[in-house]
């Protein structure tokens, strides 16, 4: 099974749907997308996730978003609890889009990450 976490106004998130059934998935894996602003991810997934992608929190946050700032989430003080509370309050700070295949994460920016996953 191969789930990606998904924003379709995403460009790099299209894209790397796009990889994923066109170039790496030719054994037809069954494959899930799941539209994560549409289905926030617990703090527990995102737990999870993250043991999977093998980075720190910080990693999976995107600091871009305004939201970032709003919730001063660049304080250095802040927990990985809190950070984790954060981007479930906040699905739009995930970093996007990531692919998950048999137990291992990668975030596919660049799309061409994911190529990991397949080798």
């Amino acid at each position: 099974m191969i789930t990606i976490y998904h924003n379709p106004r995403c460009s790099k998130s299209r894209a790397t749907c796009e990889l994923v059934t066109a170039a790496y998935n030719q054994a037809g894996e069954a494959t899930e997308v799941v539209e994560y602003l549409k289905q926030p991810l617990t703090v527990a997934q995102l737990q999870q996730l993250n043991k999977q992608l093998g980075c720190t929190v910080r990693e999976m946050i995107r600091d871009s978003e305004p939201e970032y700032k709003e919730l001063g989430l660049s304080d250095a003080s802040l927990s990985d609890g809190q950070l984790y509370e954060a981007l479930a309050a906040h699905p739009i700070l995930l970093q996007r889009p990531i692919v998950v295949r048999n137990g291992r994460a990668v975030i596919g920016r660049p799309p061409e990450n994911i190529a990991a996953l397949f080798a």
